[in-house]
C-alpha cells in the first residue's frame, strides 16, 4: 500500500523552529518529485517547497524563502522550518509526483502530485 505519513507538527512560538518529516512506504521515493504544501481553513492549498527528482532543482514560495529548507533521502522527505511566523500556521502536507514534473525553479505545479499525506498541523502563536 502506497502511503505518506507526516510528523513533526505542533505548537511553537514565533521565531521558533520545527522539522516536518514525511515517511514513505509502498513506493520508491527516489523516483518521484516531492513537495510540501499547506492549507488554512477557507483558503486554497498552496505550494511551499519542492525538489525535482531529476536535477534536484528546488523551489521555495516567496513567503518562506530563507526560512524553510527542503531535503530528502531514499525513504523520507523533510521540511526544516526556522523563524516561524504566525502566518505559517496551517496544515502541512507532503506529496509526491509520479510524473517527475511539478517542481521548477520558478514554481510548483500542484496538479502533478498524485500521492498525498494526511497532513500535520503547525501552529505558531505566543
Amino acid at each position: 500500500q502506497e502511503q505518506l505519513v507526516e510528523s513533526g507538527g505542533g505548537l511553537v512560538q514565533p521565531g521558533g523552529s520545527l522539522r516536518l518529516s514525511c515517511a514513505v512506504s509502498g513506493f520508491e521515493l527516489a523516483y518521484y518529485t516531492v513537495g510540501w504544501f499547506r492549507q488554512v481553513p477557507g483558503k486554497a492549498r498552496e505550494g511551499v517547497s519542492c525538489i525535482n527528482r531529476g536535477d534536484g532543482t528546488t523551489y521555495y514560495a516567496t513567503s518562506v524563502k530563507g526560512r524553510f529548507t527542503i531535503s530528502r533521502d531514499n525513504a523520507k522527505m523533510y521540511l526544516q522550518m526556522n523563524n516561524l511566523k504566525p502566518e505559517d500556521t496551517a496544515v502541512y502536507y507532503c506529496a509526491a509526483a509520479d510524473s517527475g514534473y511539478g517542481c521548477y525553479s520558478h514554481g510548483i505545479t500542484q496538479v502533478e502530485y498524485d500521492k498525498w499525506g494526511q497532513g500535520t498541523q503547525v501552529s505558531v502563536s505566543s
